[in-house]
């Protein structure tokens, strides 16, 4: 089986993150095995369905090298497909379908790759990290994160497959979502003097984030690596009220937020906080909660894998990337990773997402030689 032959296998599982994907988990923990490896399924403790995989080879000892990846894709529904996202599609020197690059591609290559290597004779250890539910919160690594690994070494120079054109990202900010949640009184609306209006009291909270979210934007981070340099503030969904005729008596806001690398999850939303507590009470009650978190990333420049990669980089130059990725929850495991992988994060999300098959070739070989050089 060649990498084109293993993508279209994986193509051909409709792992939408809202969907059952144990079937494409025992699939890739088999073809972990094949090629020489110890896999393990572990289920995700409340979600029914969906597991992480878990695989390794090789001694206990220091250095050696991780490799991860999630295996979840997002919907199709709605988008403009010219193919089926579900069947891998080979055209003008691409490969078409859900998944292609994001990320689907370097698990392929990354499976390839070890079958071209005698994992038996490492002398390091390898350790493959396969996620679930990354699309939609990274949830999957979460769940490892509070658990552990297993027994084994975790070796930390850790490669996630993200696709970035084969640029080397050293960090990314997090993703913060917070829920406001504003309570009136109901009334008739014939006599709204004897209610309270929670939907004109959430105006005056999404006003207040619209204040915090011009601050935010005024205080740089990382000018020459970040876009943008600042903390983004999105006010993104409202729910209130039940009739015309009724005043409303509660209103749910949906924000999210993105802390640049390194910056506290909570100071963000600390601010909001005390801005909140400063506002006028129209209203019998307010209150806010961060309702997830997906950690930002930042690894230190020139670690061993840096170097490693830079002969394999189409730019000598290190980045961060705009999205989120597993690699805030695989730092808290004590690992250093950096993003970087076939395709292109532009295709990624959208109808006729794909990856060139050239790339998907070259990450074969990339990955083979960084496991030749970390682990043998």
């Amino acid at each position: 089986m060649d990498a084109l032959a293993e993508l279209t296998r994986l193509v051909s599982v409709d792992s939408v993150s809202s969907r059952p994907m144990v079937d494409l988990a025992a699939h890739v923990a088999q073809r972990c095995e094949d090629v020489g490896l110890r896999a393990s399924i572990l289920p995700m403790p409340g979600h029914s369905g969906k597991a992480n995989v878990i695989a390794r080879v090789g001694p206990d000892r220091p250095g050696g090298l991780t490799l991860s990846g999630h295996l979840d894709v997002v919907p199709t529904e709605g988008q403009p497909w010219t193919t089926d996202p579900f069947t891998a599609t080979v055209r003008d020197g691409r490969v078409y379908g859900r998944g292609t690059a994001d990320m689907k591609g370097f698990v392929a290559a990354s499976l390839q790759a070890l079958g071209r290597v005698d994992v038996a004779r490492l002398s390091r250890p390898l350790l493959l990290v396969w996620t679930c539910d990354e699309e939609v919160g990274c949830l999957g690594s979460a769940a490892l994160a509070a658990s552990g690994l297993g027994d084994g070494p975790v070796p930390s120079a850790c490669l996630i497959g993200e696709p970035t054109d084969f640029r080397i990202l050293r960090m990314h900010p997090g993703h913060v979502a917070v829920r406001v949640v504003v309570r009136g009184r109901a009334a008739h609306s014939s006599k709204p003097h004897l209610g309270v209006n929670a939907i004109e009291a959430a105006a005056a909270v999404v006003e207040a984030c619209r204040d915090v979210a011009a601050e935010l934007a005024q205080e740089v981070h990382f000018p020459d690596l970040l876009d943008p340099p600042f903390v983004p503030l999105n006010v993104a969904r409202i729910h209130g009220g039940s009739a015309i005729n009724i005043v409303p008596d509660e209103v749910t806001i949906d924000l999210g937020y993105r802390p640049v690398p390194g910056m506290a999850v909570a100071d963000v939303f600390d601010r909001l906080q005390r801005r909140l507590e400063r506002l006028p009470r129209p209203h019998t009650g307010l209150h806010a909660e961060i309702s997830r978190v997906t950690p930002s990333l930042l690894t230190p420049a020139g670690t061993p894998l840096e170097r490693m990669l830079r002969a394999h980089a189409a730019r000598p130059d290190v980045g961060a990337a705009t999205f989120a990725t597993d690699g805030g929850n695989l730092e808290k495991l004590g690992m250093a990773p950096l993003v970087f992988g076939p395709g292109s994060i532009d295709v990624a999300h959208q109808a006729d997402e794909y990856v060139a098959i050239d790339a998907l070739h070259r990450a074969v070989d990339v990955v083979e030689a960084l496991v030749r050089e970390a682990c043998a």
